[in-house]
Order: structure tokens, then C-alpha cells, then sequence
């Protein structure tokens, strides 16, 4: 009882945020945003040195640290952070060139989200900027921290069911759907390095900001044997390709004759993303009804939770990424709750999942699979 009475106090107390960055305006922008926002507590230093006493006094949930500073760059404190005390990071890189480069770096590292650095001269931090930045900085106060190394690779899917039997050709008549929030750059490498190159075609929303989506489609096509690419407007989406969403850009599937295509377009907010996992689920249920799959992956929030239901009911097959798997199990928690999810798997499993559902194979459930006690009852 006593432990859970302290862990009740500790939810209770306000996020304790220590922003790190050598900009004056950057800290006082982060500081005014942060610090008004309910539940935080905000303290500054300008360089990693003054950051790392200022952690002797008050050790802080979740920081929000620049890459490009002096005495300590902001790669290498993350590495000694990560080594000697990992704590949920959150990069605040510049736009663009060397600081979205540096931004992919910095998630190999650990840092579990990024953010867009605010441009200098910006007097007001703009309102989705600010909404953002706050999401981000909650989402990865709730991170699981792991340790640091690159899991060992285990022999893609479509190699180990075509040493059990003939292997299938699949069509551009499936659709794969995959939303992901906080923790979803690591578990979408996994995901996609495990699928072969005839994989169907997928549509991605990982929530990260404008061009940060082009890097990581960039790291994730030298690692993977399907294609990756950020989308455009009109691409195709066809076997063996994933497209992923734009920063910033809400996209939508559409059907066109016998082929999907995709549209990227500009838009208000939804679920407080842009791009948002709803905007694409829905579209996809739409479009594409009982030919696609649907899978929701770690993330805060429920951003994608509606739209999967949506899928759901149209026939396709839903797929969530389960607690224990997940660096913040939000958004599936929330899809599982709202009766939109047909199992719950570990990461591991649902690159061989979503590959069944594509062939309309339904699986039966392996021991380590949770059934929706909804769709149970």
C-alpha cells in the first residue's frame, strides 16, 4: 500500500524539465512554453558542464537538450547521459542539413523524441509549435528507458516462410497502415528491416517534425530491403515500397482505378499531430476497406486510436504493438480500449502478422498474442 500511495505522489508532482541549449532565446522561448504549461517545472543551463551540476541538485524527468553547443557538443553529453544515468531525452535540433543528420545521430543514442529548434527572431513561439513541444516533452517523461544497442538481427520474415514453404507473391491490392509516436523510430526500423522486398505496400506516420521525415526515411531505405522514401504528393503505393509521411503534412490514401496513390496535403491539426495517424487510418478505411492492414505502434496519446476502429470496422485487419514491446504504450493502449484492435503482439511478430494479413491468412493466436477481450466477449 505504501508503495503505491508513492507512486500515486510522484504522478501527482509536477515534471521536473531541464532545458539545455547555449541560445538565450531558445531557453527563454522553452522556459515561457513549458514553464505555462500545467504540471512542469522548467530550469536552464547553457552548456552540458552547467547542465551537469545543475543535475547533482535536482536530477529532471525529461530534457530537452540542442546538439550544437560549446565546451560539450550535444551528441556527446547524450552518449555520457545515456551510459552513466539514462534519463528520457528530447533533441531540439535545427532544420535541415547537419542538424537533421545529427537529429537521426541523436536516436541511435536514445533520445526518444525530437523537436524542431524555434527560429530566432520569433517573438511569439507559434501555437502548434507550442502544443508540440509540450506533447513531446509528457510522451517522453512516460518512456521506458533501455539500455543503448542495436538488438541482434534476427533472419527476416520472408526468409523463414520461404524455407517452410513456396513463397507467395503478394499484390499492391494490400495496403499496410502503421502509425507510431514516441518510440515508434526504433521500433519501425525493427518492423521494416524484418520485411522482404515483395512486402505490399506501406504508408507510415511516424510523428516528427518537417523535413526530420526525409532523414529518416534516408536511414531507414539503406537499412531495409523494401524501399523507403518520404512521401509526395500522388506517389504510388506499391510492393515493396514504404512511404513515409512527411513532417508536417497529413497524408491520405486514395484509390485511383486499380492503384493507390497518396495525397499529401496541409491542415489543421488532428489528434494534435500533423501529421496524424487518424487522418491516414481513416483514409485508409475508406479507400482501401477489407484489403488493408492496419497496425498502431508505441506512442503517447491516442492519435490513431478513432481511425484503427474506423479500419476496423471496414473489415481490415488491426494489429497493436503490445505493453511490454512498447517505450510508451499509449496510443495502443487507447485502440485496444475503444475495441479497434484484433491482437496484441510483440514487436517481434508483427512484421509476420501483418505479412499473414496481407496473404488473408487470419492467425491463430500464439502464447505470447493478448485477444481483444472485446472482440472476445
Amino acid at each position: 500500500m505504501l508503495r503505491a500511495a508513492n507512486a500515486s505522489a510522484a504522478s501527482r508532482r509536477p515534471l521536473h524539465v531541464l532545458v539545455v541549449d547555449d541560445s538565450a532565446v531558445v531557453r527563454q522561448m522553452m522556459t515561457a512554453v513549458l514553464g505555462g504549461a500545467r504540471g512542469m517545472t522548467v530550469a536552464v543551463a547553457a552548456d552540458p558542464f552547467i547542465a551537469m551540476e545543475k543535475m547533482k541538485q535536482a536530477r529532471p524527468d525529461v530534457m530537452v537538450l540542442d546538439l550544437e553547443m560549446p565546451r560539450m557538443d550535444g551528441l556527446s553529453f547524450l552518449r555520457k547521459i545515456m551510459a552513466e544515468d539514462p534519463i528520457p531525452v528530447v533533441v531540439c535540433s535545427g532544420l535541415g542539413g547537419r542538424g537533421t543528420e545529427a537529429a537521426m545521430r541523436a536516436l541511435d543514442e536514445g533520445a526518444v523524441e525530437v523537436v524542431a529548434k524555434p527560429k530566432l527572431g520569433i517573438k511569439d513561439f507559434l501555437q502548434d509549435s507550442a502544443t508540440l513541444l509540450s506533447d513531446a516533452v509528457r510522451a517522453a517523461a512516460q518512456a521506458r528507458m533501455r539500455p543503448r544497442g542495436v538488438p541482434e538481427r534476427q533472419a527476416p520474415v520472408g526468409e523463414a516462410v520461404s524455407a517452410a514453404r513456396p513463397a507467395l507473391r503478394l499484390t499492391s491490392d494490400k495496403v499496410v497502415a502503421i502509425g507510431a509516436s514516441t518510440g515508434g523510430t526504433e521500433a519501425l526500423r525493427e518492423l521494416l528491416m524484418a520485411l522482404p522486398p515483395d512486402a505490399p505496400g506501406l504508408v507510415i506516420v511516424q510523428h516528427m517534425p518537417e523535413l526530420f521525415t526525409a532523414a529518416f526515411a534516408r536511414r531507414l531505405n539503406d537499412l531495409c530491403r523494401v524501399e523507403v522514401r518520404e512521401a509526395a504528393n500522388g506517389d504510388r503505393v506499391i510492393e515493396g515500397r514504404a512511404l513515409i509521411a512527411p513532417g508536417n503534412r497529413h497524408t491520405r490514401l486514395r484509390r485511383s482505378g486499380a492503384h493507390y496513390t497518396v495525397e499529401v496535403s496541409d491542415g489543421p491539426l488532428v489528434s494534435r499531430h500533423r501529421p496524424s495517424v487518424d487522418v491516414l487510418f481513416q483514409s485508409v478505411a475508406r479507400a482501401a476497406g477489407p484489403n488493408a492492414i492496419g497496425v498502431i505502434l508505441t506512442g503517447m496519446g491516442d492519435d490513431g486510436a478513432d481511425g484503427l476502429l474506423d479500419m476496423h470496422r471496414a473489415g481490415a485487419v488491426t494489429i497493436a504493438q503490445d505493453e511490454a514491446s512498447c517505450v510508451v504504450f499509449g496510443m495502443p493502449k487507447e485502440a485496444i480500449a475503444r475495441g479497434a484492435v484484433e491482437d496484441v503482439l510483440a514487436l517481434q511478430r508483427i512484421p509476420e502478422a501483418l505479412l499473414a494479413g496481407a496473404r488473408g491468412l487470419r492467425r491463430r493466436p500464439a502464447p505470447d498474442v493478448i485477444r481483444n477481450p472485446r472482440k472476445e466477449s
